[in-house]
Formats: structure tokens, sequence, C-alpha cells
């Protein structure tokens, strides 16, 4: 059983957590959540982050996806700056090794973009410098006061900022889930980890409490639909 709570975010782990997920399995999954994002725009939000951070045009900027899964959200992003003309370097990184084995095979059109196997907490994310880091659908993994550490250390190694698009807590939200999952999702993983995931999303006074603890010139915390937050950091 799910829980949800208006009051506070759930700490029930999502299965995709797990980083030995590989094989047929991941495989679906990546189909669902492929199509999932497609269906409601989450994409977008991201990239319209990036067009705020990177206004000027003929950008050369490094862009680094933390928690970037398969890679297509970095496929997207190559598509887009592309047709900007932006000369962008485009690197993943993700503590899944599998799933970064799949993010290569599927990238091999994209020569801008690389990836790294690292986890977010080790020393090794502390040698990975970028123009932008990108946190889409990542940091309602964490605790507040994790997602706190990141940031910082993002910020640290972040020559213009981050952006964040991650899911709002609504109790709407996680009703509707359910019949749209039973429709356009095929595995059972993908729907409880959907539910898992708006459980564990945010309220705005809760984005506005951890930045309180992020050292930035520019915080920004827009909603989107369905159900997102853009929140975008700026040195």
């Amino acid at each position: 059983m799910i829980a949800f709570s208006n009051k506070y975010r759930s700490k029930q782990p999502e299965i995709m957590d797990d980083f030995d997920l590989q094989g047929a399995e991941m495989e679906v999954l990546l189909s669902d959540l492929k199509r999932v994002n497609k269906l409601l725009g989450g994409t977008s939000i991201t990239l319209n982050g990036i067009q705020q951070l990177l206004k000027e045009d003929n950008q050369t900027a490094t862009i680094v996806d933390v928690g970037c899964g398969d890679g297509e959200l970095l496929r997207q992003c190559a598509k887009y700056t592309r047709q900007k003309g932006w000369k962008c370097k485009l690197i993943g990184i993700d503590a899944n090794n599998h799933i970064l084995e799949t993010a290569r095979k599927r990238s091999t059109d994209f020569p801008e973009i690389s990836y790294q196997t690292i986890n977010v907490f080790s020393d090794e994310i502390k040698t990975i410098e970028a123009d932008i880091f990108l946190c889409t659908l990542f940091l309602h993994h964490f605790s507040n006061d994790k997602i706190a550490l990141i940031l910082n250390n993002l910020m640290s190694q972040a020559k213009v900022g981050i952006v964040v698009n991650d899911l709002h807590r609504s109790k709407l939200a996680f009703n509707l889930f359910k019949p749209f999952s039973a429709i356009f999702i095929k595995t059972k993983i993908a729907r409880h980890d959907g539910l898992v995931s708006v459980a564990r999303g945010f309220k705005k006074k809760e984005l506005v409490a951890i930045s309180e603890k992020i050292s930035v010139a520019k915080h920004l915390i827009r909603w989107k639909w369905a159900f997102r937050f853009q929140w975008i950091l700026k040195k």
C-alpha cells in the first residue's frame, strides 16, 4: 500500500533505486518512462530552464545531467542545442552502470554526449565542472537535508547555475496517476514508482525552505503542468 500525505514527504523507496536493475525489465521500464514524459511534457520544463540560463546566441557550454538514466533527456537537449546553434558538451552521470550501457547505445548519433558512472555523494562528483547542472526527477529520491547538500555541492562547481525539474506532491496528481498508469504504463514497477514519486514530491514551501540553505544569487520556483516545479538556481 502506497501512502500519501499532504503534510509530509513519503520515505518509501522506489524500486528503480536498485542500482542493479537491468535487462529486459529495465528496457520496458525505460520505454514506459519515455512515454509518460512525452505525454506530460516534462522535458520541455528542463529545456526552458536551460534557455533561461543560456540566453545569448552561439553559446558554448557544458551541461551535466545528474541521475541521467538512459540519457533520453540529454538526447533531447542535444537536439535542442543543435537547433539553437549552441556548441554544447553534454555529460550524463548516474550510479547505475547497467543503465548507462543502454544510454551509450541509444546515444551513438550524438557525439556531444558522454556518460560517467558516478554516485552523487562520492568524491568523484567534485571533479565534474559544468556551466549548468540538471536535476530532472532526481531530487525527490532524497531527504530535504541531502537535497540541500547535493545542491550546495553542485552550485560550488557550476559556472552559471542549476535547473531542477521535479514533482508537485498533490493528492489530485496522486489519484489521477492511477487511471493514467492503467492505460499508458505497461510495467508494475513504473506504476508503483510513479505513485511513490508523487508521494515523495514537494510542496512549494518545502522547496523554499530548502532554498534558504543554499547560497546562490537567485532562486526562481514556478509551478508547471503537469504537476511539476521548475526551480532555477543562478549564480
